[in-house]
């Protein structure tokens, strides 16, 4: 066994729950002064059961709480709990486990203990650690108080610490317990003593008072066998009318209940017949609303419908305006056919004159070397010049051909590149265009969407709202029709009991005659009966009903006389009797017992608890003023022994004590009585009148409801057509934005295609220009040379006229020829381009046609698709409005049959309200026999309450005691004589004979007492003899064993020495002293008070370890034992401790760092926050572990 878990809260400086977890090792405790390290070993004290506040240093048990800090207020309570290790079954009479010892404080002074969660006493818990070292008194819990304790001049005072170690507390504990015993048992003596002195001056005065009782007894019993057997007549007369009225009342519970019945029936007739109007109803409104979502959907599948078409058209338009761009298109095609034919004549005539020109210039060219030839040497080199001239002009003649080509080129570019921008710029109109109404089509879509989803939003929102009223309306319906059945039961119940008020039923026939005659002016004075003149609280009734009995039907006169004319009234009618208090005579009395308003379960005086007019206050103070109505009857009966039975007492359940101490009970009708009714139409007509206020209400919640209804069905349907035609638009204009997407897309095409050709074309020109300014320097330059050559050739030529002007006229020929082939040549290369620009230009409108036909056919496919979709919608309409025409002839139907269900409910509520009056009239009845039933009971239950009154008998045991009479008149008179007999005896002390036997048997039994406590005195006597013999031997066992330990633990600690235990007294050895002799190494033997202080600790923490061998305690605290050593006998003590912890648990509450060297685990406590005391934990051997540290 060992200490596993200390859980403080509220403790001293521990205010926050605070958990220190132990293991079966060594524990050190540290931290700086005043840290609060000591609370916690004063925490394991105080959760022991420790009483003494100087113990746990404070003045007194308060101050364990925690009393707050500047930050922090003060606790109301400190609770500590110990959590023991019970596997070895240390503590007797514990199987679990695990034992768990709480003490909880509170400010007030109150104290808690528990073990396990459960409550217990201070002496469970002293008596848990008797025995085991561990209690207050042990060695578990060793501080600097233990030291000094151990070590005191007066060796009597350490006496408990052996005593425990030895194992004798419980012996003692038992012996104390006998001890006191022995002293209350002398005490008890005493007093018996006393008593039977006293009891014998009391035995003769009663014997004597007893005689007389007794006479008076044999009197009493023929009194009461008489008034008993007169009493049982009357009361058999009664019973015989009972028996007819009982025939009578069931008879007619038989009508009534047959009447109810059919009136149930009925009801639940017209039940079903609400219930299948209702459900007409709901029919109803589900046929309508189905038809509603009928009409909604065909609405959806005509706006389906229309946007189809919508699409169906502007495909349409599209497909035209494709056609004619097609139609446009051919006939620019077939343009630039005939372009493309006209350019390859054209190509074909060049070729045929090329050739025509080259052929000629062949045979110039022939002459010219011709003549050439023929020249001299004189003029061969003037002809070479010319020649070179001629070729030199030729050149340029070429170059400005080509430039000419070049040009022409560049013109057709530049027209064509002006074509194409103007295309490009009426493209990109027609897109922003397009894109303009795409966006603002797009735009539309979003908030026709957004539309859409807001009216779908607010559909379901009056669905929810319509829904909810629906639900109200029904439950204002059937709220409305409930109240109204409660108030038509309720004015019927009213008109019962007031009819039964008018008639005075429940009332004796005497005091209905005397009513009636006063209500019709034959007596005056007539008040009325006191059940009339009164009223109470219903929690009161009951009470105040039992209280007054057959008062209830007293009448009330202004005057004895008026009295006297109400009696003559009735003997002259045979009329019965009936009891009159006359308001001039009749005085009352109050209770006059003071304080008795704070007696537990008291009520209030009766008269206290009615309300009246004053001027009866003389009559309701005589029936009522000392009668006291209290909660129960145990509350009655504590409060009639207090008051030894001066007034009547009634208990709210209707349980009578009455004045002399009878009590008169059992179970009481709670509708039975006149006060009863009178209160029940009371509460009904404030009842009744609530009533009509929540049916009012309900009737107003019912019309707002209503008109709540309609208006959600019209902001339904509103709603309803706002959504379809947001669900149209949304068609239409997502079919517009379909048909947008795909224009753009073909512009787009278009633009990408010409934007292409007016780069080809800008690339052309820019390299027609390159090449038209490098020919227009080589044409300068041919131009030069030709000036030049011309001028060396005329130089040359001076003299040959003749043959130059042949020469020349070659010549010319050749040089007209090459420019005309030149020119002919480029006029070529620029038909040859044309061509090709025309082909492209061919192939991309073929391109352009082939991509209109796809969209054409695309929109002929969408719109046979759209046709087709539009059929399935038509059908789909036709089909819901189908639906819709059969719900209208349904809803016609339903109509009908509601307008049939209507007569019926008509009709049942007719037969109703018959059952009704018949179900009323036979109440009327029922309750006039009860009423009679209930007054012949009344009569009965006075002469059972006289009977239980008088005498405390019941009907079946008075009928035991009943006699034959043979005459009541004889025995009436024999009654009288028997009170007189008795009156002139005075008054008998009856409780004498009572009282004698008891005083007798008294004094009897406490002599007997006498006996048997001296008995218990000698067997106490051996108890303590015996208990002392076994203290006596076990204590000096265990002080030998004790005293070699401790002769074994001194040489160990102190390294050689001697040391003893000795008892002052061998003689007695339970109440002697012990003194410690010690003898440190190289010292001479002396007592503990020679030694110094760090020597007299070592001999403390010597001797507690000698105990600690002997008996182990499962766990031992020590709080700064070791503070006086030096760091020598701190490591010996530390390492003792270590080789003794196998058996041990130790907490050491320290700040030497020898001790914490040995220890396995450190708590370290400091106070961060002032006056609040904190925990942080380090494991050694973890720390050792991860370290790699031996």
């Amino acid at each position: 066994m060992y200490l596993r878990a200390l859980e403080i809260q509220g403790f001293k400086s521990f205010p926050d729950k605070t958990v220190l977890n132990f293991g079966e090792d060594i524990t050190a405790i540290v931290g700086p002064n005043g840290s609060g390290k000591s609370n916690i070993s004063d925490a394991i004290r105080w959760v022991m059961g420790e009483q003494n506040s100087r113990q746990l240093r404070g003045a007194k048990m308060e101050d364990v709480i925690f009393g707050g800090t500047e930050k922090r207020s003060q606790m109301g309570f400190a609770q500590v709990t110990l959590v023991i290790d019970n596997t070895e079954h240390i503590f007797p009479g514990r199987d679990e486990a695990e034992v768990a010892v709480t003490r909880r404080y509170y400010r007030s002074g109150e104290s808690e203990y528990y073990i396990n969660r459960q409550s217990v006493r201070l002496k469970d818990v002293n008596e848990l650690f008797m025995d085991t070292g561990m209690g207050r008194e042990g060695y578990s819990i060793i501080g600097q108080g233990k030291i000094d304790e151990i070590l005191s001049v007066k060796s009597g005072e350490r006496r408990e610490v052996f005593e425990e170690a030895a194992g004798i507390s419980k012996y003692r504990h038992r012996k104390e317990e006998s001890e006191r015993k022995l002293q209350r048992t002398e005490e008890n003596l005493v007093r018996i003593n006393d008593k039977i002195a006293e009891l014998e001056l009391q035995v003769e005065p009663l014997r004597k008072q007893a005689e007389t009782a007794k006479k008076y007894l044999v009197l009493r019993d023929e009194l009461r066998v008489l008034e008993i057997s007169v009493w049982l007549e009357n009361l058999q007369a009664l019973k015989v009318k009972a028996r007819k009225l009982e025939a009578d009342h069931q008879s007619a519970c038989q009508d009534k209940q047959r009447a109810q019945t059919a009136l149930d029936e009925v009801y639940a007739a017209a039940e079903t017949c609400v219930e299948q109007v209702q459900q007409n109803d709901m029919q109803a409104e589900a046929l309508r609303g189905r038809m509603s979502g009928l009409e909604t959907a065909a609405g959806e599948e005509d706006a389906a419908i229309a946007v189809l078409q919508t699409g169906v058209d502007h495909n349409q338009e599209s497909m035209t305006r494709l056609e004619r761009e097609m139609a446009d298109s051919s006939s620019r095609t077939e343009d630039l056919q005939g372009q493309m034919d006209a350019l390859t004549r054209r190509t074909e005539e060049i070729d045929r004159r090329t050739q025509e020109l080259t052929g000629e210039l062949e045979g110039w060219m022939q002459q010219l070397q011709s003549m050439t030839q023929r020249a001299g040497s004189a003029v061969r080199e003037a002809e070479v010049l010319r020649a070179r001239e001629t070729l030199a002009t030729a050149a340029a003649a070429d170059g400005r051909a080509q430039l000419s080509g070049l040009e022409a080129q560049s013109q057709a570019a530049r027209t064509r590149l002006e074509e194409v921008g103007r295309e490009l710029e009426q493209l990109q109109e027609r897109r922003q265009t397009e894109e303009s109404a795409a966006a603002e089509n797009r735009k539309a879509l979003e908030e026709a969407r957004e539309e859409a989803a807001a009216a779908e939003n607010v559909i379901q929102g009056h669905g929810l709202k319509m829904g909810g009223r629906q639900r109200r309306a029904q439950e204002s319906a059937q709220q409305r029709e409930q109240l109204s059945r409660q108030a038509a039961a309720m004015e019927d119940r009213i008109r019962l009991l007031t009819e039964m008020e008018k008639e005075y039923e429940g009332f004796s026939r005497a005091v209905k005659l005397v009513m009636q005659a006063a209500d019709k002016g034959g007596l005056r004075g007539v008040h009325g009966p006191v059940a009339s003149l009164m009223t109470t609280q219903e929690q009161y009734t009951v009470a105040i009903e039992i209280a007054l009995g057959g008062a209830l039907q007293n009448i009330v006169v202004d005057t004895q006389n008026d009295a006297k004319s109400a009696i003559g009234y009735l003997k002259q009618r045979d009329g019965g009797r009936a009891t009159f208090l006359p308001l001039d005579a009749v005085r009352g009395e109050k209770l006059r017992e003071s304080r008795i308003e704070e007696e537990y379960g008291f009520v209030g005086v009766a008269s206290e608890l009615v309300q009246y007019e004053k001027r009866y206050d003389g009559v309701f103070q005589n029936l009522l003023g000392r009668t006291v109505v209290v909660e129960d009857l145990d509350c009655g009966v504590t409060m009639a022994r207090r008051y030894q039975n001066r007034f009547r007492i009634v208990t709210l359940d209707g349980q009578v004590i009455n004045r002399g101490g009878s009590m008169t009970g059992g179970s009481v009708s709670r509708s039975a009585g006149v006060l009863s009714r009178a209160n029940e139409l009371q509460r009904l007509a404030g009842q009744l009148e609530q009533l009509r206020g929540q049916l009012a209400d309900a009737d107003r919640r019912a019309q707002e409801t209503g008109r709540e209804l309609q208006k959600a069905q019209y902001e339904l349907d509103v709603a309803k057509e706002q959504q379809r035609a947001a669900a149209q638009q949304v068609l239409t204009l997502e079919g517009r934005q379909e048909h947008h997407e795909i224009l753009l897309e073909n512009l787009r095409l278009s633009q990408d295609g010409l934007q292409q050709e007016r780069e080809t074309l800008t690339r052309r020109l820019q390299e027609q220009e390159t090449q038209m300014q490098a020919v227009r320097q080589e044409i300068a330059a041919h131009e030069g040379e030709a000036e030049r050559l011309s001028r060396q050739a005329e130089e040359s030529r001076a003299g040959q006229s003749d043959l130059q002007t042949r020469t020349d006229e070659i010549s010319g020929q050749i040089t007209e020829h090459k420019t005309a082939l030149a020119a002919l040549a480029a006029e070529r290369g620029t038909s040859l381009h044309s061509r090709r620009e025309l082909e492209r230009l061919q192939v991309q409108m073929h391109t352009d046609r082939a991509g209109r036909e796809a969209l054409l056919e695309r929109f002929r496919r969408s719109n046979e698709e759209a046709g087709q979709e539009m059929d399935i919608h038509r059908q789909k309409a036709e089909e819901l409005r189908a639906g819709c025409r059969q719900l209208k002839e349904q809803l016609a139907s339903l109509a009908a049959e509601k307008l049939e269900l209507e007569r019926r409910r008509t009709q049942q509520n007719q037969e109703m309200q018959r059952c009704n009056e018949e179900v009323l009239h036979t109440e009327r009845e029922v309750a006039r026999l009860e009423q009679q039933k209930n007054a012949a009971a009344m009569e009965e239950k006075n002469i059972l309450d006289k009977l239980w009154e008088r005498y405390e008998l019941s009907h079946s045991e008075a009928q035991s005691q009943r006699m034959e009479l043979e005459s009541i008149p004889k025995a009436t008179r024999r009654i009288g004589e028997l009170n007189r007999e008795i009156k002139s005896l005075g008054t008998p002390n009856i409780g004498a004979i009572e009282e004698f036997d008891r005083v007798n048997t008294r004094y009897t039994y406490l002599s007997e007492q006498r006996t048997d406590v001296e008995k218990a005195k000698e067997e106490l006597t051996g108890v303590i003899d015996e208990i002392t013999r076994q203290m006596t031997e076990i204590f000096a066992q265990q002080f030998r064993l004790l005293n070699e330990s401790f002769q074994e633990t001194f040489l160990e600690l102190f390294g050689g020495g001697k040391a003893r235990l000795e008892l002052e007294d061998e003689n007695d050895i339970l109440g002697c002293g012990i003194e410690i002799k010690v003898q440190p190494p190289g010292k001479q033997l002396k007592t503990i008070t020679l030694l110094s202080g760090g020597e007299k600790a070592f001999v403390a923490i010597a001797l507690y370890f000698a105990i600690m061998k002997v008996h182990p305690t499962p766990f031992c605290v020590m709080d700064e034992i070791e503070a006086a050593l030096d760091e020598a006998n701190v490591v010996r003590y530390a390492r003792y401790m270590r080789r003794i912890a196998g058996k041990t648990q130790f907490i050491v509450i320290t700040h030497r760092r020898g001790t914490m060297e040995e220890a396995d685990v450190l708590y370290g406590v400091t106070m961060q926050e002032r006056g609040v005391s904190r925990i942080l934990t380090i494991n050694l051997n973890d720390m050792a572990k991860e370290l790699k540290i031996k």
